[in-house]
């Protein structure tokens, strides 16, 4: 996640897996899932950003299939 050129003060990713994915650990990041849509957001440490500053997150995953395309938000 970059913040772009204004600061932020959280964020947010969201995506569907298709049919048998599924989420079983995440970093820097809370997700949470209903069906087969994930939603990942930013943990206390690594919510407010800087302009044009970064942070990542990670998960493991497991199933086949396509991957997901993402779609980032943020707070500003």
């Amino acid at each position: 996640m970059t913040a772009g050129a204004s600061a932020i003060k959280g964020w947010t990713v969201t995506w569907t897996y298709p049919s048998g994915q599924q989420v079983s650990q995440a970093w820097n990041a809370t997700l949470t899932s209903s069906g087969p849509t994930v939603t990942a957001k930013n943990v206390n440490y690594n919510g407010a950003l800087g302009a044009g500053a970064r942070t990542t997150f990670g998960f493991l995953a497991s199933g086949s299939g396509a991957n997901p395309t993402p779609s980032c938000a943020a707070t500003f």
